[in-house]
């Protein structure tokens, strides 16, 4: 598999630059509306999926770009050709609308149902995840949005006491189950597409989630995770893919259950069980 050139220099580039836009509406305070399915959204969100899309027309015009407002709105491209962007303009809208720092900028390539590289951009925490397959690094920045440095990252070994990440915004009964059955007391409570950035870090091992989400929520972090060493399926095991469009049972992008781990024992990425994982996990 053959990556763009400067793939994801332009990646990088464009959540950038929807992050400023982003800053100025959350220092000047948003004004939130609602769509049909009851889930908030802010100018913030349409000012950056604009700048990126435009960013990645221009970089890549044969490539399709499925954006979540785009989706809303009803503009959904042909991806019959197996490679095509995600983009979440803004990840954690509820957490922006809070007040709560830890919003993203989410951008992916995927091929042929994988993701194959990711940007996950929290622009006021000043930090962003990089990933292309085989290697993820951390960039900080400075106020002035400039890079300060960067680092490779990469998923730790699991140890015999796992910490897991679980989201702040959307937990369910199913969540404290798994934990439960896993014996994992150590848990962090964290918003948008960071859980699976502090997977890729090395500082959590395992992030189940149960609740809804959407291919565009989970792409960049799931690329992030998949080039540090870790893996994402479904809670069985089965594998995780993208580009699911025609489901009779859910809308278009919409996602399974999945689990998100840290490396194996044995260091092998490939693999996902844990002891015992399959028979405890409740669907």
């Amino acid at each position: 598999m053959t990556l763009p050139t400067h793939l994801l220099d332009t990646l990088e580039k464009a959540a950038i630059d929807a992050g400023k836009a982003i800053l100025a509406v959350y220092d000047a305070g948003p004004t939130v509306a609602y769509k049909d399915d009851q889930s908030p959204v802010t100018e913030a969100d349409e000012r950056a999926e604009a700048i990126i899309l435009a960013q990645l027309a221009a970089a890549f015009p044969d490539i399709p770009v499925v954006a979540e407002e785009s989706v809303a709105a009803g503009r959904v491209p042909n991806i019959a050709g197996g490679r095509f962007f995600l983009v979440d303009p803004l990840d954690g809208t509820r957490e922006f609308i809070d007040r709560r720092d830890e919003f993203t900028v989410n951008i992916a390539l995927i091929d042929d149902g994988t993701p194959v590289a990711g940007v996950v951009y929290a622009p006021a925490l000043r930090i962003a995840f990089s990933g292309a397959v085989g290697h993820a690094e951390k960039i900080e920045f400075g106020p002035d949005f400039s890079i300060l440095g960067r680092r490779a990252i990469g998923c730790r070994t699991r140890g015999d006491k796992l910490t897991a990440v679980v989201s702040r915004s959307h937990s369910d009964p199913q969540t404290d189950v798994f934990l439960e059955r896993n014996g994992i007391s150590d848990h962090r409570s964290v918003g948008s597409s960071l859980k699976f950035c502090l997977l890729a870090e090395g500082l959590a091992d395992v992030y189940p989630r149960f609740g809804r989400t959407m291919e565009w929520d989970t792409a960049a972090g799931d690329a992030i995770l998949r080039a540090a060493g870790g893996r994402l399926s479904q809670p069985d095991g089965s594998p995780f893919i993208y580009g699911k469009t025609s489901q009779t049972e859910d809308a278009e992008f919409a996602n399974p259950a999945f689990i998100g781990w840290g490396r194996s024992r044995d260091c092998d990425p490939a693999s996902s069980e844990l002891p015992g994982e399959a028979a405890h996990v409740t669907k």
